[in-house]
């Protein structure tokens, strides 16, 4: 039976990093003091694998490539290892004896000893035996174990590369089997790895001991001993909310659930269990809560679909408050309730500019991601398939599809902060409120922030009578990159208003800068020299809009 114990697994999955390219974060003051805030990275996160087999992960090549050579008290001497015999005293020798094929070492003036099938921990034992015979006294000696024989090793059964395979007598069962590229998923167990030698079974290895526990029983091993795995048993899927959304192979047909959940070990938020029952030639589902289903004694049976899911009802949620306030940050409210049940609990101080408050949701966040992914795998996908009529045409093709993919590679890192837009026109007290919001209050502010495609991106002194060429100007100009560039007024509550096209006409749209806000110059993408010059900007203008920064290639 599967021992019941917890096992943590824990996969890491790296992210590509590119430093061609000098793509520049440009995030002002301003932006920066939001950040610090609100932690707008999003979460997003692993999609479990219930169709992969617990234990799964155990064979990637590190038993393989690291051989083990190291001998225990219990290592039986072999034909073909070597032992460092020293002598000092009447006689002095001093050298490595290699065991012959009759399974002795030979030594001058004492002649064979037998040292074939004795255990290491009785080696020096039984070498000083022999030269006692011969010398009485005056002379000693000591016998180490410094090198075992390589041996060949058949694996077969249910692994990936079945084989004849070299390694070392001391090498444990698990390097073998990850030189066979492991326990086949589809068809191999875990439970049943039989080793045999001379056609008769030695022993048995449950592999789910050692992942639990850690326990492996050292077998020694000879030339021509085979490692079988046998065909797996009875198994049932796990997914939904637990720590191991694996399959989990068990010895009998059926397992009690109390120790299959022991050992897929439910989150904290799981309640219910939706049961798929495979026997037979209906499909039938069960549902049914956790804790019922535990003290009824529920079984599962093998080829069983189990999933974890949480099904409570809502009674709370929990919101933030930050930025410029007096009092507590955290206010619990009632499932469902509305903004304007929250501004009366926040106590402002003089600085406080209400006017401007921002509501950060996380949920919003991950979804603003989850469309930017899509539209840069879309973008992936147009240049890698663009074709072209000439050879100068694809080297050019060629260039412009490597600066667009890296700069694809550093836009996938740009993390959404998933601003709820509370514009005055609307009314703000109707937002319904969600479990994590986060609610933050500015500070009155006097100044105008310049970021973007401007040579010294800065704050300045708010002037009414200046227009957004004057605060351009007040920067230090437009960047060589701006050319006639587009221009973003970003308001301090979070909405933004394109001012200006990249024909440098001002828009007749209703609006003005104030203090606070801030000004964000994209950069002018070549339409004549790039073929997915369009697609490049739509991105960057969504970036500026979605994570108040600009991306440029």
């Amino acid at each position: 039976m599967v021992n019941l114990f917890l096992l943590k697994i824990k996969t890491f999955f790296p992210k590509v990093a590119s430093n061609i390219v000098t793509t520049i974060l440009l995030i002002n003051g301003h932006a920066l003091a939001e950040n610090s805030l609100i932690d707008a990275d999003v979460v997003i996160e692993n999609e479990h694998q219930s169709n992969t087999v617990l234990g799964q992960n155990l064979f990637n090549g590190s038993f393989a490539n690291q051989s083990f050579s190291g001998f225990n008290p219990n290592y039986r001497i072999a034909v073909g290892d070597k032992l460092l015999v020293q002598m000092w005293g009447a006689v002095e020798s001093n050298g490595q004896q290699e065991v012959d094929m009759q399974g002795n070492i030979f030594l001058p003036q004492v002649g064979p000893i037998n040292v074939l099938g004795i255990l290491n921990s009785d080696l020096n034992e039984k070498v000083s035996s022999a030269i006692g015979r011969i010398y009485k006294k005056d002379v000693f000696i000591y016998v180490n174990l410094v090198a075992s024989q390589p041996v060949r090793v058949f694996v077969t059964g249910n692994v990936v590369n079945p084989g004849l395979y070299s390694g070392l007598s001391s090498e444990s069962i698990l390097a073998y089997l990850d030189k066979a590229g492991g326990v086949d998923p589809l068809r191999g167990s875990y439970l049943d790895v039989e080793l045999k030698r001379d056609a008769r079974t030695i022993g048995k290895v449950n592999l789910y001991d050692f992942l639990f526990t850690g326990d492996l029983s050292h077998r020694q091993l000879y030339e021509g001993d085979v490692i079988v795995v046998n065909s797996r048993q009875h198994v049932v899927s796990f997914s939904g909310l637990v720590e191991n959304p694996f399959q989990v192979e068990f010895n009998s047909s059926q397992v009690s659930l109390d120790e299959a959940m022991a050992i897929v070990q439910p989150l904290p938020s799981a309640t219910h269990l939706a049961i798929e029952r495979n026997q037979g030639l209906i499909k039938q589902v069960e549902y049914i809560e956790i804790a019922k289903a535990l003290a009824t004694e529920i079984h599962l049976m093998s080829g069983d679909s189990v999933n974890v899911v949480s099904d409570k009802i809502q009674g709370s949620i929990a919101v933030q408050v930050q930025g410029e306030h007096l009092g507590q940050s955290q206010h619990v409210l009632a499932y469902g309730a509305k903004l304007a049940d929250l501004l009366p609990l926040i106590e402002m101080s003089d600085q406080s500019q209400l006017s401007a408050a921002r509501l950060y949701r996380p949920s919003l966040a991950k979804k603003q991601r989850e469309t930017m992914l899509t539209t840069l795998e879309i973008l992936q996908s147009q240049v890698l398939s663009a074709r072209s009529e000439t050879v100068e045409e694809a080297n050019l093709r060629s260039t412009e599809a490597n600066l667009i993919l890296q700069f694809i590679e550093r836009a996938k890192k740009i993390s959404p902060k998933g601003q709820v837009i509370l514009d005055d026109s609307l009314p703000i007290g109707d937002v319904t409120l969600e479990n994590g919001d986060v609610v933050v209050i500015p500070k009155v502010s006097q100044l105008i922030h310049i970021s973007g495609e401007v040579l010294f991106p800065n704050a300045v002194i708010y002037q009414e009578s200046l227009v957004p060429d004057e605060y351009v100007a007040l920067a230090g100009g437009y960047s060589q990159n701006a050319k006639q560039s587009r221009i973003i007024l970003k308001k301090a509550n979070g909405s933004s208003i394109k001012i200006k096209d990249r024909s440098g006409l001002l828009h007749d749209a209703n609006w003005s800068i104030e203090a606070g806000d801030e000004l964000m110059v994209l950069p002018d993408v070549d339409v004549k020299s790039f073929q997915h010059a369009k697609d490049v900007f739509q991105i960057i203008y969504q970036l500026a809009l979605s994570a108040g920064v600009v991306l440029k290639i």
